[in-house]
This record gives C-alpha cells, structure tokens and sequence, in this order.
C-alpha cells in the first residue's frame, strides 16, 4: 500500500523550510507543497489539517485554475465528513464557473434516454478505444463530476442522471480521463435498479474494462459500485471478494472514503449472506474502528446503526452510542432512511408490531430520495418491508383501505424480488417465496400458503441461507398458530431455533423461546427446545 502518512510528513516538512514571503517568492514549489500536503492529509483520515493547506493555497493563488486542485480536495473533505450537502454545493458552483450545465430542466427520463442512444451508436470495442482526455480543464471538471455522482447519489438521486450523462457526454467527446469509468458504472447502476440487468451488467463490466485503459485512480470505487450490480447477477456468496479487491485499490489510491465504502458494504453483504453472526461483529468492529480512524462521520453511523442490530440478535449486551446520530438524521436522507430501516427490521426479528409499523412508515416517506444506483440494501429493504406490509395487512382485520393499502406495500416488494430471481434466482428464490407466502395469508388463501412456506424453507436450505431458513420456519410457524394447528406449529418454531442458533442469533433464540413458552402448554414443548446461552457465555 501507498505510504500516505510518510509523504504528508516530508510534505509537511518540505512547508517547514519556506521563508517568509515565500508565496511571492517561490509561488510554484509552494503551491506544489501545499497541494500534496492537502492530498495526503486527506488520505490519512487527518480533515481538519487538509482543509488548512487547503484554505491556504485558496488565499494564496493567483488564478481560479490554480486552486482547482485543492478546491476538489476540500470538496473530498466535506463528503467525508458531515458535509455531505456543503460537498454537493461546492462541485455544482466549481462546475458552474467552468462552463459545465447539467442541464437538469429536462425529465429525467429524457435524459436516460439520451444517454442510452449515446452509447448504442458505439460498440463495446469504440467505446474503449476512444482517445485519452488531455484538456487540464477537463479531466479536473471530470473529477468533481465524479465527486459530485456520489454524493448526489445519497442527497440527491433524482439529479444522479444528469451527472452521469454530463460524465460519459464529455468522455466520449474531448477523451477518457481517470474518472470516466465513474460513469459508465454508475449508469449500469442506475439501470440495474431500473430492472434492466442485461444493460447494467453490460456498463458494469465496461467501466471495469476501462480501468485497464485510463489507469486505475478511480478503481476502489468503479469495483464497488460493479460489485453492488454483481450481487444482484451472481450469488451473493461468490460477489463478497470482490469488495476486498475494491477496497485494496482504494489504499493503493489513497481514497479513504471508497476503501470504508467497500469494506461497509461488504459487511452488509456478509449479513444478507448469512454469514455467523459472531464473525460479523468482528468484522463490523474492524470497520468502525477504521472508520473513527479516518473520521468518517456519516460511515461510522450507518456502521453502527448495523452493529446495534447484529449485537441485539447475538444477545450481548454491548451498547452502542452514536453521538452524532440525530444530526446526521436531520441532514442526510441516507442516514435517515438507515436509522428508519433497521429501526422497523429490528422490531421485526423480534416482534414489536406497533414499532414496526411505525418505522416502516417512516422508511416508505423517505426511502424514495437516498441511493440512485442498486445497492445490497435493497435487498433487505425489499424483504423486510414486504413482510411487515403482510403482517400489518393481517392485523387490520377490516378490508378497508387501510388493508389495500398495506396489500399493495407488499406486493410491491414482492413483485421487486420477482424481478430480481430472474437475473439470480440463487439469492432471490427463497425470499420471493417467502413474501408469497406470507400474501397467500393475508388473503386467507391457506392451502397456497402451506405450499410456499414449504418451498421457502426448502429454497433457502438449497441456496444456504440458513438465516432465512430460520426465519421462513418462524413465519410458517406463526401461521400454523394462526391456524390451530398446534403440532405442526411447535415442529417449526423448534426448526427455527435450531436454524437460528446455527447463524449465532442467541439473543433472537431466547426471545423465540420465551413466545413458544407464554403460547404452549409445558406438555407440548419438547425438552430440547430450551433458551440459548447469551453472547457472552459463548
């Protein structure tokens, strides 16, 4: 890995040297200096120090294009920090002055389809071939461009399309820059989740192939992004490395934010994946204590908005703080829209109906304007709020609008992961069964219900998700309650069990347990259906 923390050393003092005047004097070596002090103080997680050089050179310089440089840099700070907005502000006015329009009073679907009529006119093969950007104007508008991609991806999704298009219109036109493959990864992004996943995977696997060609300074985040599409192509299980690889880029680059980025997004993979719970925390550890070190805010309370949820599920009782939570949530719709999810999946796994409602709620008033591109937590988004949908569905009794209205939440979700079994039905199957089933109950369609429960278990066996596994038997198990039909009930609840102990869920086991306990008889419950040790015991 790239050694940034010596270089901003002999950076810093190279500074350390200069003379008074020196500005006047020895403007370049000093503008050079400064420059790369910035650069690698932001590499190195250290803010506030890049944000001084920075302002420095931005006093100091004698022309709006010398300062561009560090302009981008402070711009990278904000993003990394609580300034997510600010950053989002900053790229536009830069961009603004240099002659760049995203012309945004067009219909979003215009512009998509414009860019799509770009890109069709030129095969795989031109597109990699065209002729490298040289213009200094450029290839540093191209590099907010690309800043402003993903933070407007989490702020403002509706305007990711006009950036996209603004990003591959130049490329193709004045030449490749080091940031160009940005574009072509996010709009395989934007299609995929569009649920055209033959054009996704295709602009996924070019920008990729572009990194070969431009050089690999975008790397770390073109492979996360790519891996984000291949989730939703290849098993999820397969797709996990991949972010280890967009992470080691990301060092190699000194691109901090891409690196957390990467390793975040693996975790959440390695939660949808099934992967033992215990691992999972301490790989969550590994990524908040990264996270703190570089100081990236809004990173370090989406990951341990996770981790209060795995601690909970393990049963330790582990508290977690988030400090800057509340003011996240006021000013980030991401971080909102993360609070909200796994407020309504928690109270979920461990039935707080009246919260999980509430949150869910929450979660369809804001999920609509955080992420433009397709992300691993669409997956668990899909899912969890289809079956709470179901769920409130069943508990408003009348068949009132209120019902309708919850009916249609979930088949949205359903219909969603429809989509997606067929680009992979090794990830999807058992969840889009699971969410049929739970409609064929709500509609008191029981001999269906009984039928998919079934091949919900048996799909998530097959795919190795034993986590879903568990909860496919719970489900079926409440249903069953549901029904009166007791034996086969407590048969569930106890193969539940026996499938959340295996994912390391003590804390979901207990709390199983103590349903099946106030529900049944002593006489009905078997011996062995007994509360787990806590996450602590071991």
């Amino acid at each position: 890995m790239s050694d940034f923390g010596a270089a901003y050393s002999y950076f810093n003092h190279g500074i350390s040297f200069l003379q008074e005047g020196h500005w006047q004097e020895h403007y370049d070596l000093s503008l050079s200096l400064f420059e790369l002090a910035a650069k690698c103080a932001l590499a190195i997680g250290d803010l506030a120090s890049s944000m001084l050089h920075s302002e420095q050179v931005m006093k100091e310089a004698r022309s709006f294009e010398d300062a561009l440089n560090v302009m981008y840099i402070s711009t990278c700070a904000l993003a990394y920090s609580s300034g997510l907005p600010d950053s989002v502000q900053n790229s536009i006015g830069v961009l603004t002055k240099l002659g760049i329009d995203l012309q945004e009073s067009r219909s979003t679907e215009a512009c998509v389809q414009e860019t799509i009529t770009l890109l069709t006119s030129r095969t795989d093969e031109e597109i990699l071939n065209t002729r490298q950007m040289t213009e200094p104007t450029m290839i540093i508008a191209l590099m907010f461009l690309a800043k402003l991609e993903s933070g407007m991806n989490q702020t403002k999704p509706r305007s990711v399309p006009f950036v996209t298009q603004k990003i591959i219109e130049l490329s193709l036109a004045k030449g490749m820059s080091p940031m160009s493959p940005i574009g072509f990864v996010y709009f395989g992004a934007f299609m995929s989740k569009r649920g055209d996943f033959t054009s996704g995977y295709r602009y996924v696997k070019l920008a990729l192939s572009l990194l070969d060609k431009v050089g690999r300074e975008s790397a770390g985040e073109v492979i996360c992004i790519a891996t984000q599409v291949k989730i939703f192509v290849e098993p999820i299980q397969a797709a996990l490395e991949h972010h280890s690889d967009g992470y080691a880029a990301s060092m190699v680059a000194g691109d901090v934010f891409n690196a957390l980025l990467n390793t975040a997004l693996e975790k959440i993979c390695m939660l949808v994946a099934g992967v033992k719970l215990q691992t999972v925390r301490e790989e969550y550890k590994k990524s908040e204590m990264l996270a703190k070190e570089n100081k990236a805010l809004i990173l370090l309370v989406q990951i341990k908005q996770v981790q209060r949820d795995v601690f909970r599920l393990i049963g330790s009782d582990e508290e977690v703080t988030i400090p800057v939570e509340e003011k996240l949530i006021a000013s980030n719709n991401s971080v909102l829209k993360t609070f909200c999810f796994r407020k309504a999946y928690i109270s979920f796994m461990f039935r707080s109906y009246d919260d999980a409602k509430e949150y869910v709620s929450k979660f369809f008033d804001c999920h609509e304007n955080a992420w433009a591109s397709l992300m691993v937590t669409h997956i668990y988004n899909a899912l969890y709020t289809g079956l709470i949908s179901f769920w409130v569905a069943r508990k408003s009794r009348a068949r009132d609008a209120q019902y309708q209205y919850w009916i249609a939440r979930g088949n949205e979700s359903k219909l969603t992961l429809k989509r997606w079994v067929q680009s992979s039905p090794w990830t999807f199957e058992n969840k889009w069964y699971l969410l049929e089933a739970e409609e064929s109950f709500s509609h008191s369609d029981y001999v269906a219900a009984k039928l998919l429960y079934k091949q919900a278990i048996s799909s998530a066996k097959f795919h190795k998700f034993v986590h879903e596994e568990a909860l496919a038997y719970e489900l079926a198990a409440y249903f069953h309650l549901e029904l009166g039909e007791m034996e086969q009930s407590i048969e569930y609840f106890l193969a539940a069990h026996e499938r959340y102990h295996e994912w390391g869920a003590f804390g979901k086991c207990n709390s199983l347990f103590e349903f099946v306990k106030s529900s049944f008889s002593p006489a009905s419950i078997e011996s062995d259906f007994s509360p787990s040790v806590s996450a602590t015991d071991g």
